[in-house]
Formats: structure tokens, sequence, C-alpha cells
């Protein structure tokens, strides 16, 4: 949180400057945020409508609280004073206490300050899409207002408090002998923001951006002639039918619940009737939220029990892999009094998130059949995050795997699903192979698949961090076992089983010529490796490392070990090509030149550590062997 200096004068009044770096952040906010200024009054009045839900919710679960307020009205109000030049929104929700106050509005975008600033100051993202991001939609009046003064009462308090600012750095606090329940938010335009005071303009704006939320918003201006109006339907969008709500009123609601600029990418708008009754009104963002994979990212989606807010922080409405949905879920099952504490073990909740996480990826399953295209782009946002379900106990592993997709050796820059790859396989191919890494480019020319391409075999090329996980809960698809590249076999052997004694005949003609070799081998890589073996997925590159058939994949070690779950690495098995011209030269000179075999030996075995990405043991001994042969070829000395 970001620290305050305060001082306090006599009458209560509260100065309080912020750090340097906040009021940088305060001056981007007001003169860098100017594509679309109009959104402050959605902005504001989403803000009054959530503190007219924390009150209701608050007077379903309070009975002390309730019973002095018999026949409460919930109403927010925007009025236009074109003498004093101000907009006023005023709401008579719960109200905020005057630290309530300082820590609310006076700390902006705990989100993630610095990133934001960084991302105003590169020119990233000039627009109002950043202002859901980082939390500063309060402060987006600030791009029409030269002041903003807010008076608060908190509910079942008799003080009343104005927080008074220019946006210049600093802020006060103050008793205030303005009697009003609620909050009430005073906008002073500057001079050259005066179609905020035209009546039909904010009028279009309110019908625009807030005609969903469930409070009656009532405009008024200080004009004589005019008189107050309802100018909101006050109808929660998701109670409505599915067929009564057009394109342009979702994209009005899910702006308002993200903050953003985009439209939804999926809109999921069902109701479900039966053992439980609820209805959810889901969206999947077109962009990816900047954190995503923040480990501090609660739920999106809002829980609401007969139209009456209750949570989105304390319940897990959906599942983690999930969490990039934004949305409602409105259920006609729970009382109205449940804790929010107790919402995580409640039988409803679990038979809402069942049904919820099922529609979802049914809908984004004939989405992938309907446009492949198009489910890309959710794929290339969201598809790391599905795929952490798989790292869970879900009953729902085959749909997710369904929905994945994987660029390969054989796809370019196409994304293939598990389903195409098994259709795709060869005659006799029995498993599914993989490998895992940091970019295509690298996969692509991995020493590892050689002899599986040569055989027109395809391999799915993995590079997401979850991947070295979910694979270890996720033996195998349909009835085909999912297998590491990296993992000593003789699959491709078997592949020919036409060729089979020719094969066998081969392999023993090798293991022969080279019997000697592969001993020495051993030997002089005795600290560094478990074994060394003759490989036949190898082509044109002489070795590579493997691990044997129990063992852990290459780089999920590599993964526990910088997270310090493994104490040392395990020794890898070197596979060489029987084949190559290097391999073939050493065997002929082992009898003769034992000295020179031996670095040749080392040199190839740090070859397949870089390859691989592995730590080698001894650089410096690496650099003056390749050194030494570099003079013996040059014939320097």
């Amino acid at each position: 949180m970001t620290k305050n200096k305060a001082r306090t004068t006599k009458n209560k009044s509260k100065t309080i400057e912020f750090s340097a770096e906040v009021d940088k952040l305060l001056h981007l906010v007001i003169h860098s945020l100017y594509t679309n200024k109009e959104i402050f009054l959605r902005e504001l009045l989403s803000n009054s409508s959530d503190a007219c839900d924390k009150l209701r919710y608050e007077f379903n679960t309070n009975s002390e609280l309730s019973k002095d307020f018999v026949d409460y009205q919930f109403k927010i109000n925007v009025e236009i004073d074109k003498k004093a030049n101000t907009i006023t929104i005023s709401d008579n929700g719960i109200g905020m206490s005057r630290d309530e106050l300082i820590e609310n509005l006076g700390t902006i975008a705990k989100s993630g300050t610095q990133n934001f600033i960084s991302n105003l100051e590169e020119g990233k993202q000039k627009d109002n899409d950043l202002i859901g991001q980082f939390g500063v939609g309060f402060y987006s009046a600030f791009m029409v207002a030269d002041k903003i003064q807010v008076i608060s009462n908190k509910i079942a308090s008799d003080e009343v408090n104005m927080w008074e600012s220019k946006g210049e750095g600093k802020f006060t606090v103050t008793e205030s002998d303005i009697k009003h329940r609620g909050t009430k938010i005073v906008v002073h335009l500057k001079k050259e923001e005066d179609q905020y005071l035209d009546k039909f303009h904010i009028k279009h704006l309110i019908k625009t951006y807030s005609d969903h939320i469930t409070f009656p918003i009532e405009l008024d201006t200080t004009e004589k002639e005019d008189k107050a109006e309802i100018v909101n339907s006050s109808q929660a969008i998701w109670a409505r039918s599915k067929s009564e709500v057009s394109k342009e009123e979702h994209n009005a609601f899910y702006k308002t619940l993200t903050h953003g600029a985009d439209e939804p990418w999926l809109t999921i708008h069902n109701k479900v009737e039966g053992v439980i009754e609820y209805t959810n009104l889901l969206y999947i963002p077109t962009k990816k939220p900047f954190d995503l994979f923040h480990p501090d990212r609660k739920c999106q989606v809002k829980l609401y029990v007969k139209k009456i807010f209750v949570t989105e922080d304390n319940v897990e409405l959906i599942p983690p892999y999930l969490r990039f949905l934004r949305g409602v879920v409105d259920s006609q099952d729970l009382p109205l009094n449940v804790s929010r504490e107790t919402l995580q073990n409640n039988v409803v909740v679990d038979k809402i998130r069942s049904s919820v996480v099922k529609k979802v990826l049914s809908e984004l399953k004939s989405s992938a059949k309907k446009d492949r295209e198009k489910y890309q782009e959710f794929w290339d946002n969201f598809g790391a995050v599905l795929k952490e379900g798989l790292c869970e106990y879900t009953t729902d592993r085959e749909a997710l795997l369904d929905l994945c997709l994987f660029r390969t050796s054989k796809s370019g820059d196409k994304s293939i699903s598990l389903k195409e790859y098994v259709d795709n396989m060869q005659k006799d191919q029995e498993e599914i192979y993989y490998l895992i890494g940091s970019d295509y480019e690298t996969m692509q020319n991995s020493p590892q698949i050689e002899g599986l391409k040569a055989k027109n075999i395809e391999v799915l090329f993995l590079t997401d961090g979850v991947d070295d996980f979910w694979l270890t809960t996720t033996p195998k698809y349909q009835d085909k076992f999912l297998k590491t590249v990296t993992k000593v076999t003789d699959d491709l052997d078997k592949l020919d089983k036409e060729k089979k004694e020719e094969i066998e005949k081969e392999n023993k003609k090798d293991e022969e010529n080279l019997k000697d070799l592969i001993v020495f081998f051993k030997e002089a890589l005795a600290e560094f490796v478990s074994d060394v073996k003759i490989s036949h997925k190898l082509t044109t590159s002489p070795v590579c490392l493997a691990v044997g058939e129990n063992s852990m994949d290459i780089r999920m070690e590599r993964i526990l070990l910088e997270q310090g779950q493994l104490q040392q690495s395990t020794k890898k098995i070197l596979e060489i090509n029987p084949s190559h011209k290097v391999i073939t030269k050493l065997n002929e000179e082992l009898p003769s030149n034992k000295d020179l075999v031996k670095e040749y030996a080392l040199n190839l075995f740090d070859q397949a550590c870089i390859v691989e990405g592995e730590a080698i043991k001894h650089p410096s001994n690496l650099a003056s062997r390749i050194t030494s042969l570099l003079e013996e070829s040059l014939r320097i000395g």
C-alpha cells in the first residue's frame, strides 16, 4: 500500500500528500487517458450501484440493522447544475467512514501502479481499457474535472465526512455539515467540458452504459422547467430473456463489469431450472487481462441471490482455470442470510459450479467446431490457463483435452487438436509423442525428433510453463499414451514391423562395431552420465541426452531444481548416432589416440547439454578443449 504523508488541523481536517509515484500516476491518468472521457460517468454510477448492493446485502443478513431502515428505497441520483458547473452523482448506499475515504480514495491503482505508469509513458495503450485493469475507475473523473468532492456517511453512523482533491498530488478529508445518507460525488467540471451539463447528452450516456443497473437512476437539473425522471430500465440484464437482450446491451454491460474498451469474445447467457435454479450471464474477454497469471487474481464472476449481490471474493464460483470469465451467476436456491464464509462448502454452490463449468466447456467446444480461426484467438489468449485444469482432479479432463490446441513438427504456423493428431498417426504408431521446449524454432531443429521426422511421425511442441505439470497427471488421451521424445525407446524400430529382422541385424552390427567406443565413453564420462547407448532416433546429430523410461522429463527436473524441490540433478543417458561421421571417426581413432577421443567425448557431452538447455558443469574446461581442438585443426603452434 502507498504510504501517505498527513497533517491534521484543529478542525479535524486532514491533508494527505501522495507519494511522488502516485502523484505522477494521477497526472498521467488526467492527461493521458483521453480517448473516451465519457466513461467517467459509467465508473461513478457503477460505484454507486455497488454501494447500494452492499447495503442491500447488509439489510438481508443483519436484522439489527434492517429494523431501523424499514421500507428503505435504494436510488441513485444524477444532478446537473449549469450555474455551479457541476455534475453530482449520489446514492443512498452503504457509505464510507473517514478511514474508508482515506483508504479507498487515497491509494490509487493498488493492482499495479508501476505497470500502469510504464504502459502510459511508453505509449503502449493510451486508451480507457487501462482504467479497469489498474483500478483507477474513480480517478477517470479527473479527465473532465478540475476538482472532485466526495461527501459520505457510513450506514448506522451520524458522522459525515468530505474528501476533496484537485488531482494535484494531495487531498483533504474534513468533517462535513452536509447531511446525506450514503455517498455524494460532486464533479466540478473543467470549462471546456460543458457538454456534460447537457441533460440529453447525460441521459444518452446513462442509457448507453448503465441502463442495466438494478437501482433507479434519477436525472435531475436545477432548471425549474425540468422535472426529475428515472432514466434507466432498472432491470437486471441477466434476468431478461436471452432473446430480448441485444448485442449492444451485452457490450455495455460487459464494459461495466470489466471497465475495459474491448467487446466480449463470447457471451454465455442461460437459465437453468430443475434440481437447482440459477441464471448465468458470462463473458469471455477478447483481450487478455494484464494480471491473468498474477497469484492474487481473484474470481471475476459475481454471485447474486435473487438479484441481490452477495460476493465475488470469498467463494470459488468458478475454478481457477476459468478465471478469465467475467459476469454474473444469480441463484434462486441459496438463502440470503448465508454467511460468505460457509459458501465455500455449500452444496448448492458446488452444483452450480459444476454445471457452469460444463456449460462453458460445451460452448467452447461448439465455438472450436464452428469457427476454428476465431477459436484460435481464444486459445492464444487463454489456452495456458485452461490447461491448468488438467493439473486438478476433475471429471472434465477429457473435455479439457478436446479443447487443447498444439503446434507440431508438421503443422507449421497452425495448431491442431489431440483428436486431429490421433487421426493423423502413422499405421503402427501406438503413442502420442511430445517435446517440451521454449520456442518452436529450437524444437523444430532438436536432435530428439530427427528420427521421428524421418519416418513422418508428428511431434507435439509444448512451450507453456504449465505443460511440464499437466503431463504428469494426464498419461493418455483416449487410448493413446503421451510420451516424451527424451525417453530412451525402441519405438522407431517397432514402427517398421515388416523390416523387423533386418533392423535387428543392423542393430547388432552397430553394437558390435561400437562396443569398445561405448565402453570408453562410459569410463570417460562416468562423472556425468549414467549410461551411453546407441540411438536410432538421431539422423543428422552425433549425440543427444535422454532419460530412462521411469525417469523425470529433463525440463521438469530443471524446473524443480530451480524451485528448490530437488537437491541435485540426476545423471542423464548419452545417446550416440552410430552412422554419424564423427562417431565412426572416433571409433577408428580409439586404438591409437585415446586422449583425443576422450576430449571429443567430453565435448560431445557438453554439446548435448547445451542443446537441451542443461547447465555445463565445467565451462572453463569446455573452453580450453575447444581452443585446443581449434589449434590442432588449424595447425597452430
